[in-house]
Order: C-alpha cells, then structure tokens, then sequence
C-alpha cells in the first residue's frame, strides 16, 4: 500500500539511535527524555505549535471521528469536558464479532517482521503523537480535568516517555534469546549431534487495553505499546468520559502501520454505547490474551479473578501514606507536602492521603512543633499555595466527576476540620468544578477513625493522622501497605535508624519510598526510565511501569528444531 513511505531503512535512520538511548536509559537508571516538555519547544520541524494545536482540537469537536475501522456498526459519544463544554464527538462502535477476526489478520506479518522492526514502527507512531502534543494537551485536559499545562506534560511528553520506555524493555526482552542457534553435542568417537535450531518471539493475542478517566495516555501508553512492540494486535476500549486521546493515538496508529506496510487493524478502537459496559464482555472473550487495566480495586479484583484467559495487568488503588518523624527542612517539608496534595486536586493515584504524625510531635530545625502545629502549619501551607484564584486554577485543574465531588464533601463530616475545601472559580471556564483540598485530623488509636483512613478517599482528601509514636507510625504503615497497597510512600526524619526502619518495611511490603523531599520533586511524580511506578508486589498493583516483568510474558518463545 504505502510500505515505500516508511521503509525499514527510513525507519532504522530516523529511530535507531533514539530505541539506543532509551535502552542505554533503562539500564543506568539516569534522566534521559528524547521529548520537551515545555510548550516552547513545540512549532517547528512538523510540530504543532500551540495555536495549531487548539486549531486541531477545535476541529475535531462536533464531528465523526472516523477510523475506517471494519464493523463499524453505528456512532457513539457523549463526552463532557469537566470544565463544562459537550465534545460532541462521535466515534465508530465496533461489531466485536467483526472487529476481532480483522484484528488477528494482520499478526503473522507483524511477528515476521522481528522486534527490531516493530519497535522502530512504535517508535514512529510516537514521534506522530510528540508533534501534535498541543492538540493531545486540549484533548486531555477537557476529558481529564487536568490544568492545561499538566495535560500538556503528564499527557504528551510524560505519557511518550512512558511508552518508549515500554518499547525499550520490550526490544530487550525479546532480544535476550538469539534469533538462531547451531547446535552440535560431541558423541566420543561418533559423529556429534548437530541441530538448527531458530527462536521466534510470538505474542499471545490480542491484548485489550481499558483505558482510564484521569490520565488517558500517561497510563495508556504503557500497555499499548508494551504489546504491540512483542507482536500483539491492540484493542483500545476508553474510558466512556475519556475517549478522545486514546481515539487519536488509534488514528496515528492505523496510519504509520499502513504506511510501513502492515495491517492498520493491529490497533483498533472499541468504544461503547452509555452504560453499554463492554470492558467486562470483551474481558472474558478467548480472543483477548492480554489486558492492561487502571482503575478501581473493584474491577481490578475482578478481572484477576475472572479474566484467566489472559494475561492481566493491573494498577487498583492503594492508601498512600506519608510518615512524619523529623525534619532538618521543615518549610521545605511543608511546601513539598501541600504541592503534592494540591497537584490535579488530588486526582492521582500516587497522591499522599494519609499523614502519621506522632501525637506529642516532632523535631524540626524550627524547634519542637506539637501534631496541632505541624497540621495547622501545613494547612497554611496548603491555603497559601492556593490563596491566589490563578494559581489555584493552574494547580488544581477541575474536579473530574461528581463522585470525587460527593467523597470531598463528606470527607468533612469524619473528623475535626484542619483545613476546609473552597469553592475557586475559573474565568475562562465558568461552569469547571475547582475545588481546594481538605484536611481532616484523625486519632489513630479510635476505631471509628479507622473505617476512614484505612479506605481510599481518591480526590483532595487528606486526613492528619495522629499515632502513639513513630514506631506506631511504621507499624500502621506496614499494615496500610499490606492489607490495602500503596502506589507511594514518603518519610520525614533526621535519624538514620528510623530511616533504615521505614525502608525496611517498604522493602518488606514492595511499596516504592520516598524520602525527605523538601525540593522540586514530589512523591507522586515519578520520571520514566528511571522510577518505577508501582512495584507489583503489594495489593495496589501487580505490576509496574516499567520493568522485564511488565513485557515479557506479553510473549512466548517458539523454536523451531532442524536436523543439521
């Protein structure tokens, strides 16, 4: 068809430096990002800049989203930014009994062409998607209530990072067995044994990719192109408030396949009616071998449960928790505590909900300061970050729905108010739902207490825990972790065997640590190539982005034996 515009020469020129950077990236564990991630950077060598970026998503509002896709039968959207304004969209709804079978037509081309080639072809598809981040920015942030310049980085050059991370892993993965092999085993004074032997990475099947609400792509891309670069044919299934950034990674998709030669139904979109619910029908089908999952506990637990066709990735949800001991940086403390308990208005799954502070206090390089001083000190913290209505806006971004909204307002009734959520308003989008964190200060010796910090409150909640002691501290540490998971952990202290005492819990639990961040980094922030998102080995998730594990099983081996 096209095959002439994206030759494996072309490809290999253009990309091959860049799949040598992100292995030798994946392997010292250093910053390395082949995407800007300031705005500025983006308007020339094909990109769009940022006026042609909102052009581009301006265009696509009120229309067909067409995909040329095989069973299209009827049109489905519904979209509403939680800023306010309908999307209007309409995308194809696929007949699954079409959709599937096209889908596998394609996957023997696709494995013959080797890892090597499927990665350079991912590597394109996201070189696609890095040049129309302006676009990609509007289009997550009027589905996922990001502030404009989050959806810009965590949805675009983050979100890519993540994705070339999942290829880089995946090339190194499959290349770990040669293509081919002689083999000869001596036999004394006879002839040896002399076989070839060739190996073949084979992926499973179609993998189903079910997308979330608040970070479409961030969390997308990881799965998508962690099975499309071992041989597997993806199907994308949006979530039904967030379609639009996934549709467009689809689209580009379908393109540079086509034009490299291979069977654009290798990644098709799969989006549902209102209240349709198909995650669960396509989840069990013997077609999907491979699902990639973020969101509810619930759902989670059942997909681990029912799915056991495939090979199911989850990221669920956890009870993040931050212990405070000590400080030698205590402002530093509290200006890193409320920036990352306002970033997105607390609509991340790696954001801190719980904060265990010893009830007769801490040391801090500001003298002594009582449970009462650190919560009311960060209460400040957090009302000044967010005094000024702009500033606010550009943090927090809007409420993304109703349910986040109902858990904040009753977050109020389960304990004494620190600092009380307010309404901002946002002028350039007068119908947003912006809203400023909560904090509820709770005894951590009371039962009824518990029910509260012992549950995921996703949204701007945090409670203000007040243990017996550090030592207490660890303790429900250690069984928040265990029972409930945790995406993150933070600590606060000057002694190294309180230290050495918190790592060896998170070691213990497989929770990923964070300690004493005074600076500008944040515990729910964390940098592909280098961080890994989640550990698999506690109930908030079972894998993380990225590692071996995360790849690996996503294909089998095939060898083929030949007498010599």
């Amino acid at each position: 068809m096209a095959a002439a515009q994206l030759t494996p020469d072309h490809l290999s020129e253009r990309h091959r430096p860049t799949l040598d950077q992100a292995l030798e990236a994946i392997r010292t564990r250093a910053y390395w990002s082949p995407h800007p991630e300031h705005p500025k950077a983006y308007g020339e060598g094909g990109s769009l800049s940022a006026a042609d970026g909102l052009a581009a998503h301006k265009a696509v509002l009120g229309t067909r989203f067409e995909l040329d896709q095989p069973g299209t039968d009827g049109w489905t959207g519904g979209e509403v930014s939680p800023y306010g304004p309908e999307l209007a969209v309409e995308y194809p709804h696929a007949d699954i009994e079409v959709l599937l079978p096209a889908m596998r037509a394609g996957t023997a081309a696709w494995r013959d062409a080797g890892a090597e080639t499927r990665a350079l072809v991912c590597l394109e598809v996201l070189a696609r998607i890095n040049a129309r981040t302006h676009e990609f920015a509007h289009a997550v942030m009027h589905t996922s209530g990001q502030a404009f310049m989050m959806a810009f980085q965590a949805g675009g050059p983050h979100a890519q990072d993540r994705g070339l991370e999942a290829v880089a892993y995946a090339y190194a993965e499959q290349t770990r067995t040669p293509l081919d092999a002689e083999w000869s085993k001596p036999q004394g004074k006879r002839d040896p044994l002399e076989l070839r032997k060739t190996f073949t990475p084979v992926g499973r099947g179609i993998a189903l990719l079910i997308g979330c609400n608040t970070f479409p792509t961030w969390n997308g891309y990881p799965g998508l192109f962690a099975s499309l670069a071992t041989g597997n044919p993806v199907l994308v299934k949006p979530h039904p408030r967030a379609v639009l950034p996934l549709a467009l990674t689809v689209r580009i998709a379908r393109e540079v396949l086509a034009e490299a030669g291979f069977d654009p139904n290798l990644v098709a979109l799969a989006a549902e009616r209102p209240g349709e619910g198909i995650a669960k029908e396509l989840a069990v089908r013997p077609e999907i071998r491979i699902i990639d999952y973020t969101g509810s506990t619930s759902f989670g637990d059942w997909l681990e449960a029912n799915a056991r066709q495939a090979q199911v990735y989850t990221e669920k949800a956890g009870v993040n928790t931050v212990v405070v001991d000590s400080t030698d940086d205590y402002k530093g403390m509290l200006s890193n505590l409320a920036f990352s308990l306002s970033l997105y208005s607390g609509q991340m799954c790696t954001t801190p909900q719980n904060l265990l502070i010893p009830r007769d206090g801490i040391a801090t390089d500001a003298g002594p300061k009582t449970y009462d001083e650190v919560v009311a000190d960060l209460a400040a913290a957090v009302d000044g970050l967010l005094g000024d209505d702009a500033r606010a806006n550009a943090l927090l971004g809007a409420i993304v729905n109703p349910d986040v909204k109902a858990r904040l307002e009753a977050a109020a009734g389960l304990g004494e108010v620190a600092l009380a959520s307010r309404e901002v308003a946002n002028p350039d989008f007068p119908d947003a739902v912006v809203r400023t964190p909560v904090i509820v200060k709770l005894d951590g010796s009371k039962p009824d207490a518990e029910a509260a910090y012992m549950s995921e409150c996703f949204g701007p909640v945090a409670f203000a825990v007040s243990v017996d002691s550090t030592a207490d501290a660890l303790e429900l540490l250690r069984r928040t972790v265990r029972e409930k998971g945790a995406m993150t952990v933070g600590a606060y202290t000057t002694s190294a065997d309180v230290e050495r005492a918190v790592e060896e819990v998170c070691l213990e639990e497989s929770a990923q640590l964070s300690l004493n961040l005074t600076g500008g980094v944040y515990v729910n922030q964390t940098a592909a190539f280098s961080d890994f998102h989640g550990s698999g080995g506690n109930p908030a998730a079972n894998a993380a982005l990225c590692d071996g594990a995360f790849v690996a099983n996503r294909f089998r081996v095939v060898e083929v034996r030949r007498q010599a």
